[in-house]
């Protein structure tokens, strides 16, 4: 074959595909992205206004747990003065905290607390989680007409099933137990739809791909699903945990006895024996919302995790 033989492209001929660069596609990624406006507006005269509207929120927020804290440190003749609402004469005192730490029995109504509602806790997340799961993810007979009834049994007030509860746990014999305290908080309807709604947002391609490798529901549930909605979990967990710390009716209507007493149900029985005493009722409400002010500052991050992401690379 000589070299006339060879094939010659014409000027005219396309130029071969050429794949796109490393450098072209750092490029776009590097792009700025487009900024989120304010509803107001992207102005300054926005940023001032939404400002001052926050600030005035926050400071109505905080201007109750402000005089909270004011009147537990004072004594009770200054704590009933509303002439000197902001400095008391006499000084501020921690009379109010020794008066209910030595009258009540705090450490053992913390422990109490504490236990009952990390166990409503681990139950409520676990249940809600695996009834989310199914309902994301499964198909079975009544699946429409079960979630239809857990959506509706969001709007029923716990209030109206305190009498059957209590028969409920009266026909077990489980009235004075902890489990009496327990059981009826596990039922969570809202966080149900929440994980639901959560579990629906995740790709189906993770579960597939796990389909493929052959895992199981467990597996994909367990193994898949649950590490990426860990943001997710750690929210609907601290709103368990602080409803069922601050749960007064409940624990005060299933117990009789001193000895599992709640926290508000413990701090109830002081105001109720020595009269209102301003101080020492702000002081009591102080020490019984402090642990929810360490737990809130140690996971709030995962809440406005929770919010921001769906759970896939922050997608």
């Amino acid at each position: 074959m000589t070299s006339t033989d060879l094939p010659v492209r014409s000027a005219a001929s396309p130029a071969p595909h050429v794949p796109r660069s490393a450098r072209a596609v750092a490029d776009r990624r590097r792009a700025p992205r487009p900024r989120a406006h304010l509803t107001l507006g992207d102005g300054r005269t926005a940023r001032v206004l939404a400002l001052a509207a926050l600030t005035v929120m926050a400071l109505v927020w905080l201007l109750p747990m402000a005089w909270a804290l004011l009147t537990a440190f004072k004594s009770e003749q200054d704590a009933s003065d509303p002439a000197h609402w902001l400095l008391p004469p006499h000084g501020f005192t921690f009379q109010g905290f020794s008066t209910v730490w030595e009258r009540g029995d705090l450490p053992l109504w913390m422990l109490n607390s504490f236990l009952i509602s990390a166990a409503v806790t681990v139950i409520t997340v676990l249940v809600s989680a695996m009834a989310g799961y199914a309902f994301s993810r499964t198909l079975f007979a009544g699946r429409r007409w079960l979630f239809a009834v857990t959506v509706a049994a969001v709007l029923v007030p716990p209030q109206i099933l305190i009498v059957p509860w209590f028969q409920q746990m009266l026909s077990l014999r489980l009235l004075d137990t902890y489990a009496a305290v327990i059981l009826p908080q596990t039922v969570a309807p809202v966080m149900v739809f929440i994980l639901k709604k959560h579990f629906d947002s995740l790709p189906h391609e993770l579960e597939e791909a796990a389909r493929i490798d052959g895992a199981g529901h467990w597996r994909i549930f367990w193994s898949v699903l649950l590490p990426l909605s860990r943001p997710m979990l750690a929210a609907v967990s601290i709103f368990v945990f602080i409803g069922a710390w601050n749960n007064f009716l409940w624990p005060f209507v299933s117990t009789s006895d001193p000895a599992l007493m709640t926290l508000p149900v413990g701090i109830t029985s002081v105001k109720d024996a020595f009269g209102i005493q301003y101080a020492q009722s702000m002081a009591a409400a102080v020490l019984a919302a402090l642990p929810l002010v360490v737990v809130f500052m140690f996971f709030q991050r995962h809440i406005v995790k929770s919010v921001a992401t769906t759970g896939l690379g922050g997608q």
